[in-house]
């Protein structure tokens, strides 16, 4: 039975474990995103989140904090500089899964993890503000009514014109029939 269970130990030991969730932490601030298991996946998700959250306050101390945990310098900086600030007013949820299928060898459910703020196919590139995002207005049915009657009409008289059809060549000769290499 699975009682008192507070998390998945992802059959290794204690050492191992802590080792392979601080790597894959460090890769994941490094690269903003990492491709893993769906069990990994969610174990780094509760490893990194509270790290994001300290490295909101910028001091020695939660520096060393977080230092402690991902044991490389460069995430750390990277946590600092270039995360917290883009994630500074977000209250939580620094990290999204996205399943992607299973793994050929074995099967096992594989997924992305990444951080929600760095990932340019779902903002498109740009950070749109409040003050440059028109309003949308509604308009009465009545009028869309006859919008759309007017564009199905244009559309059916404007079709393009076809296209000339292609000649086609002269068939090659058919070669007669010889008794070469036949018996008589």
């Amino acid at each position: 039975m699975r009682h008192n269970k507070n998390f998945n130990h992802l059959g290794r030991q204690a050492g191992h474990r802590k080792a392979m969730l601080s790597n894959m932490a460090s890769s994941l601030i490094l690269h903003k995103r990492i491709e893993t298991t769906v069990a990994k996946a969610k174990a780094v998700q509760q490893f990194v989140e509270p790290l994001v959250t300290k490295s909101k306050e910028d001091t020695t101390h939660s520096r060393r904090v977080v230092f402690s945990y991902l044991k490389q310098k460069e995430a750390v900086t990277e946590l600092f500089r270039t995360i917290a600030p883009k994630i500074a007013e977000r209250p939580g949820g620094y990290t999204r899964i996205l399943k992607t299928g299973f793994r050929l060898g074995d099967a096992a459910d594989m997924c992305i993890i990444e951080f929600v703020d760095f990932n340019e196919a779902y903002t498109f590139g740009k950070v749109v503000s409040t003050e440059e995002a028109k309003p949308k207005t509604r308009r009465s049915r009545k009028s869309t009514k006859k919008t759309d009657a007017v564009e199905d009409a244009t559309v059916v008289k404007a079709k393009a014109p076809k296209a000339p059809k292609a000649t086609t060549a002269k068939a090659a000769p058919v070669a007669k029939k010889t008794n070469v290499g036949k018996k008589m």
